[in-house]
């Protein structure tokens, strides 16, 4: 694991130590992500510079040094990320006469560029990775990400000069770089909670999507990313080649693709271990660890004392059940409070996810004991876990059948009411459960938001927009198309949740769950690894059968299956619940002040990106108890203390 960065300046107006300077300067703006080496290989003649930061995980002696030069010195690589199948890879690759000097997996990455060229090679790799590649033969720069985007890098033009990076920082330490916040990606902000490929919050910078390669070739032109690799196609191709087997099958099918890819991920030179949160997802891979490790494995978690956000107790049982090594923190307010200052830096462009809090404590406790961690990221997404695909199709199924001016005069009359009044009025009613008096007015016209869309695509919009209408919040900004606003890019499948696990994960995976979980990890010098995001594991889970998925009005069936094998259903059997922080009381609490202060009438007007009119209501409501508001104002919070920062 490591971050990368570099430039390519056609101006040819720099010499080999200003290239190798400013090389280094951007290099060393990541260098939390690769303590422990760094290098800088430039060409004076061609204006190319590259650089790296190591966190040596694989080959730990000099061989494994990078920027790495090809054996034939056609090609020279600078790459972040693991390739999981390097072993297998090697042996074939030696098979046409190869040889080499260590045993990492960027010298395969080379090799195999050599013997089957770029696209070919990449489409062998199982891993993640975001890499730059110089062809000094064809004089190209090729830049590459993972299928679904684990790894990530920036790019863009600075007049005649290409730069990229594994985050905006080292891009930003480039002189020639000049910040112009895009309003429109703000706007995007604003709605998801973070800013979506291809868009960053800087005019000209774009993120590489996932399963893409971009060629440039040093002429004014400026090319787009070409896909190597498709999320639509495996869907819609399982769609169509669906498993036909029995359950029984299927089950053992996917435990034995889940062996293999969990262990390809344990391969390390350095002390490896799992997040353990207790659910479903990550005791699944704790459990296939075990299963193939000789000594017990290094499990991590943490604790709140909040009952509603603590997950560590179900966390011990498992890890006591399966014999692991197991470490547990238990978080006070003061230590979660004070990661909040740190997070602008962390996340490098806003982003409001705010389970990025205890993600990053997580991190930060499992990197005291180990280098590599693998976590359960993607089961929900893969295999039916979130709640919303198993009632958002019955609450449209109930409400669907209304045509489209009847439930909007309904949802007129339900918004006719306020908040406050419902609340007063459900509160009293006799027989109502505990958890349904807390803030029904909100839920109610949440329910009313549903009523009034045009289809069940547009309710999902809704369902995971904060703020719903982002352009008459953001000052001149205007959302451009997504994955989940353009039409045209949708997969074709059969069912309405089928859909929304397609756009999770198109968008809400590579863009929110994945930044989050790079940025809290690599912010530690910790290597995240993933196993249900291997893109065989994708493209089983599209072939498993949405019945398989969801039975009894339960996600991930089939994946309660496989880890029953290996811990008791009473471990398990629970509702799920979210890795979060009790924000909504803290900005009532100790987060007033601060708060109060990003959120300044005159500072955001003097500021100029948002209307402050909406955003002083929506605060005075929060804080009179009224509404509950946390994730809309912690993202303009979030905003905020980046722009401060920044």
């Amino acid at each position: 694991m490591c971050g990368i960065t570099g430039f390519w300046d056609t101006s040819i107006e720099l010499d080999a130590d200003k290239l190798r300077s400013i090389a280094t300067q951007m290099s060393d703006a990541i260098i939390h992500r690769g303590p422990d080496s760094g290098g800088v290989w430039v060409d004076e003649a061609e204006g190319i510079a590259l650089g790296h930061r190591r966190l040596a995980i694989v080959d730990l002696s000099p061989e494994g040094h990078q920027p790495m030069i090809s054996r034939d010195e056609r090609y020279t690589i600078v790459f972040n990320g693991e390739i999981y199948n390097f072993v297998s890879l090697r042996e074939e690759l030696i098979q046409f006469g190869h040889t080499f000097r260590g045993h990492s997996d960027t010298e395969i990455m080379l090799a195999a560029f050599s013997q089957w060229g770029l696209e070919a090679a990449v489409k062998r790799f199982n891993g993640m990775f975001a890499f730059a590649l110089w062809d000094s033969q064809e004089k190209l720069l090729h830049l590459g990400c993972d299928r679904l985007g684990e790894k990530p890098i920036y790019y863009g033009w600075i007049g005649q000069t290409l730069v990229f990076g594994s985050e905006l920082k080292a891009i930003k330490a480039n002189p020639k770089f000049h910040a112009e916040i895009d309003r429109n990606a703000l706007a995007l902000y604003v709605r998801y909670t973070y800013v979506p490929a291809p868009y960053s919050i800087y005019q000209g910078i774009k993120k590489l999507p996932p399963a893409t390669l971009l060629t440039w070739n040093g002429t004014p032109t400026q090319p787009t990313p070409v896909p190597y690799w498709s999320a639509r196609a495996a869907a819609e191709f399982g769609i169509a080649n669906q498993f036909t087997g029995s359950d029984a099958e299927a089950i053992d099918k996917l435990d034995s693709l889940l062996l293999d890819a969990v262990g390809l991920r344990m391969m390390a030179d350095v002390p490896l271990g799992a997040f353990l949160s207790g659910g479903v997802d990550s005791s699944t891979v704790v459990a296939l660890m075990q299963a193939q490790s000789t000594k017990p494995v290094k499990t991590f978690s943490i604790g709140f004392e909040e009952a509603d956000y603590n997950e560590a107790e179900y966390a011990n049982a498992v890890a006591k059940h399966l014999n692991t090594e197991h470490t547990e923190m238990y978080v006070t307010p003061a230590q979660a409070l004070a990661v909040i200052p740190k997070l602008p830096s962390l996340y490098d462009e806003p982003f409001a996810d705010s389970s990025q809090i205890p993600t990053f404590l997580v991190s930060e406790l499992a990197r005291k004991h180990v280098t590599v961690s693998l976590s359960g990221d993607g089961g929900d997404e893969l295999l039916g876990g979130y709640e919303r695909y198993f009632t958002s199709e019955d609450i449209w199924q109930k409400f669907g059948w209304m045509n489209k001016s009847l439930r909007q005069t309904t949802a007129k009359a339900l918004t006719g009411v306020s908040t406050q009044s419902w609340d007063k009025a459900i509160g009293v009613l006799p027989g109502v459960p505990a958890k349904l008096k807390q803030y029904p007015g909100s839920k109610i016209h949440k329910l009313a938001e549903i009523l009034a869309v045009q289809d069940p695509e547009e309710m999902y919009l809704g369902l995971i927009s904060c703020w719903k209408q982002p352009e008459t919040l953001v000052i001149g900004g205007h959302e451009p198309l997504t994955h989940l606003t353009d039409r045209k890019s949708w997969a074709e499948v059969p069912t309405f949740t089928e859909r929304m696990m397609y756009f999770d994960t198109m968008a809400y995976l590579p863009d929110d769950i994945l930044v989050k979980v790079d940025r809290a990890s690599m912010g530690v010098s910790l290597e995240g690894r993933i196993p249900l995001l291997d893109h065989r594991v994708v493209e089983l889970a599209w072939q498993i059968p949405l019945s398989m998925k969801i039975r009894d009005n339960r996600g991930k069936w089939i994946l309660r299956q496989v880890l029953e094998k290996y811990v008791p259903k009473s471990l398990i059997d629970r509702p799920k619940m979210g890795f979060g922080v009790p924000i909504d009381s803290w900005l009532r609490g100790p987060l007033k002040d601060w708060a109060e202060a990003l959120l300044d009438e005159n500072r955001l007007r003097t500021e100029g990106f948002f209307h402050p009119e909406p955003i002083r209501k929506m605060w005075a409501e929060h804080l009179s108890g009224d509404r509950n508001w946390q994730y809309c104002l912690w993202i303009i919070l979030m905003f905020q203390a980046w722009l401060e920062e920044n």
